[in-house]
């Protein structure tokens, strides 16, 4: 916006002095003659413009539908249709984002019915794995698979006693170990409202 204005700016002092240096030297008719001359070189001053685009940019993340405490997160690709999972960001005890959970379904008759991808802090005691766990049932142990400048990642499967029980459930527990404190844990909650229409309504992935 600034540029935009110091161009209109300049433009209109051009403008405003070269008739009155035209009428020190010369006749109306060549104050009508210069100012036209310098029309163009005016107009290139100006800012035209750009279509306004409020939508997704292209590899942009955003949220197509809404859950309960689920977002339908989809990826903004060139193709007819985006690519969306199941999304929601769990937050720490002072109320700043601290994970991500991200899920699809799956099809191709194996085990796993959903696969689910699930990033922590760095600085997470890798050995000690992931747990979750739903409402007051035993939970289950998982593996991290790498670490980015994200931060730790876990990629899981999820079968279909584990939907189920998440379809029941009113909340999940994930239970991760802090390096710095390996005597410690740090329990994220994961809202289960909502899931049942999210995971309805989320892609399906070809398991191969």
């Amino acid at each position: 916006m600034l540029k935009s204005l110091s161009a209109l700016s300049v433009a209109a002092l051009v403008a405003l002095s070269t008739p009155v240096l035209a009428q020190d030297t010369a006749s109306d008719t060549a104050e009508t003659t210069e100012a036209e001359s310098d029309a163009p070189k005016n107009e290139n001053l100006l800012d035209l413009g750009q279509p306004v685009n409020d939508g997704p940019q292209l590899g942009e993340r955003y949220s197509k539908a809404t859950h309960g405490d689920w977002d339908l997160a989809c990826i903004k690709t060139e193709a007819e249709t985006d690519p969306c999972s199941l999304l929601q960001i769990l937050n720490g005890s002072d109320g700043n984002p601290m994970a991500e959970f991200s899920l699809f379904r799956l099809e191709g008759g194996g085990q796993a019915v959903a696969g689910a991808t699930i990033i922590v802090p760095l600085e997470t005691l890798l050995p000690a794995q992931l747990t979750i766990a739903v409402d007051n049932a035993a939970g289950k142990r998982y593996n991290y698979s790498f670490c980015n400048p994200i931060g730790c990642i876990a990629q899981i499967g999820l079968t279909a006693e584990d939907i189920a029980a998440f379809k029941k459930g009113s909340k999940a527990v994930l239970t991760l170990v802090p390096a710095p404190a390996p005597d410690q844990q740090i329990n994220l909650e994961l809202s289960l409202s909502g899931f049942t229409a999210g995971y309805n309504a989320v892609d399906v992935v070809q398991n191969n």
